[in-house]
């Protein structure tokens, strides 16, 4: 007989019904035991994202052999252009939308959930062996410089022991992390429902909390649009393709460990693999569309709802200087508003936007709610930009 394995969106559903369930009809010991299970999860996988990073940044880099350099800057300039359209485009609409339906005692109601989460039995310190941005640079500069000097000033010993390197990391991903994904997206739900921030959220700021989703969609859409129009390919299928990902994303609440899922979503939209081990872990760490969008948004919604004055005097530095400080932040779930926070004074003013304050604690408060659906876009734009970077390296470097 044929054996028929459930997929992996299948997979994160049930565990995403599963962690709500949970939260909503168990006792809270059985609650702080899935989240200790998930905690620990997480600790190793936030030990594997650098680890990651280093393995697949430097190979994708090292096997381009024509036009690293100029394929690394045009992914970064290409990333970076993505998060200034998509927050600049995130203020246009909630300024004109959100005033007529932002109540003022929607704040102190979602203020209520923020200390709520649910407490693990214990919890294992597992630091990383270097930090994301550490990594990411690494990466650069190995990558970078065994594409240019491999068979002339080097000889391979280098580019095989990270290729072997790269290998283990990728057994470990499919192996360990891609099977126990589920068990972690559980315990997220879990934490959510029993703090009552699922069901505060929905039933508080129902309204904005739909505006932001359909942006994140909408900027998925001119994004995949745009890869289509480029690589002659469908765009609908390209989006098809990026559903494992996206549903991975809004369990996982972080960029980095939605990499291994969105290389197979990248392998499927026909991005060769040098490229592809190299745009998608990249982009995970620069490529901030989705939080963007919803940082700008929840922003203008406290503004709003304090009457204090915001206009594109004070949104676009904000965004200019939040698309270079989001780089280091993807490797935990929240972590794009609290690299925020120091910045958050260039909106509120200095008096307001203090990182301890009430204002920003409560933008922290609004952001989580949102923040796994802003990963979702986040990663979902990285193949985007994989596909166009993929055109550009067959069309105008190889063929040189």
């Amino acid at each position: 007989m044929k054996k028929h394995e459930i997929g992996l969106v299948p997979k994160l559903i049930i565990a995403i019904v599963i962690g709500i369930l949970i939260g909503q009809f168990l006792p809270e010991s059985v609650c702080r035991f899935v989240v200790t299970l998930s905690g620990i999860f997480g600790s190793f996988l936030k030990f594997v994202i650098p680890l990651m990073i280093l393995a697949y940044v430097t190979m994708g880099i090292a096997d381009l052999s024509q036009g690293a350099g100029k394929l690394l800057l045009i992914t970064v300039l290409i990333a970076y252009g993505s998060t200034l359209v998509a927050g600049s485009g995130s203020y246009l609409v909630s300024s004109t939308l959100f005033p007529s339906f932002i109540s003022a005692d929607a704040l102190a109601q979602i203020e209520a959930t923020a200390g709520n989460s649910v407490d693990s039995f214990f919890s294992i310190a597992l630091p990383p062996v270097i930090d994301t941005l550490s990594a990411v640079v690494l990466a650069f500069i190995l990558g970078l410089c065994m594409s240019a000097m491999r068979g002339k000033e080097i000889g391979d010993t280098l580019y095989n022991s990270f290729k072997d390197f790269s290998t283990i990391i990728d057994k470990v991903l499919h192996k360990a992390i891609i099977p126990l994904l589920p068990l972690f997206i559980c315990g997220t739900f879990v934490d959510m429902t029993k703090s009552g921030r699922t069901f505060v959220i929905l039933g508080i700021l129902w309204k904005v909390f739909l505006v932001v989703i359909i942006m994140h969609l909408v900027i998925i859409t001119i994004q995949f649009a745009v890869a289509g129009a480029i690589s002659k390919k469908n765009p609908f299928v390209l989006i098809k393709n990026q559903i494992p990902a996206y549903t991975t994303a809004i369990g996982t609440q972080s960029s980095a460990a939605t990499i291994p899922v969105n290389l197979e979503c990248a392998k499927n939209d026909g991005v060769s693999e040098e490229i592809r081990n190299f745009v998608v872990p990249l982009c995970a760490n620069i490529h901030m569309a989705g939080s963007m969008i919803t940082i700008v948004a929840c922003a203008t919604a406290v503004c709003l709802m304090n009457e204090i004055p915001i206009g594109f005097h004070t949104v676009v530095p904000f965004i200019m200087t939040l698309g270079v400080a989001m780089v280091a932040s993807p490797g935990a779930p929240g972590g794009s508003i609290m690299t925020a926070l120091p910045f958050l004074y260039m909106i509120f003013g200095k008096d307001l936007g203090n990182t301890d304050g009430p204002i920003c604690a409560l933008m922290v408060a609004l952001y989580i709610t949102q923040d796994s659906f802003g990963t979702a876009c986040n990663v979902s734009g990285d193949n985007a930009i994989g596909v166009v970077v993929e055109s550009i390296y067959q069309k105008f470097i190889l063929k040189k």
